[in-house]
């Protein structure tokens, strides 16, 4: 008797992870931070790269800045939940903050909501990131509540897309 072998096709990203494709890249930003819960706020400045990782089927997003407060430095990751059919967000910042949640993909506009955990506080988080028609620069907004009802903004950016990463 011969013997015959059959392979599963190999595991494909959902089709959903493609919405991510517009943040990859090398990106820069000035922006300024709002003083209130989180500190005095002031300007900001810095550098965000955003790739498709483990086969694509991840997305993942790092970011430098430099503000009043000191350098900030972040790891984004953001993965699709078929089941849910959202895409579940959590970054981890230096210092110890965290954020959690669901980030909405519609064209290019990224809506992401969720919790903020920082200096031992609970906060609610929103934010909009709109990345222009050309592809080449965004603008973003943050909001935070300590109770969700009353929202207070955090930051404000505008960014351009780098034609490559800087080489380290």
């Amino acid at each position: 008797m011969a013997r015959t072998s059959v392979q599963a096709p190999a595991p494909q990203p959902d089709p959903e992870v493609k919405k991510l494709q517009v943040l990859v890249g090398h990106w820069t930003f000035k922006g300024e931070y709002k003083a209130g819960p989180l500190g005095p706020g002031g300007k900001v400045a810095g550098e965000y790269t955003g790739r498709m990782i483990l086969g694509g089927f991840f997305f993942q997003g790092q970011v430098t800045e430099k503000a009043p407060m000191g350098e900030l430095r972040g790891l984004e990751v953001e993965a699709y939940d078929p089941a849910k059919k959202s895409f579940v967000s959590n970054w981890y910042l230096s210092g110890g903050s965290t954020i959690s949640g669901m980030l909405t993909a519609s064209g290019n506009t990224f809506s992401w909501e969720g919790k903020l955990m920082a200096a031992g506080k609970e906060y609610q988080y929103k934010q909009t990131l709109m990345v222009t028609p050309d592809l080449r620069g965004f603008t973003v907004k943050a909001e935070i509540s300590a109770d969700g009802q009353t929202w207070t903004p955090w930051f404000e950016e505008k960014g351009t897309k780098a034609k490559s990463a800087p080489k380290k």
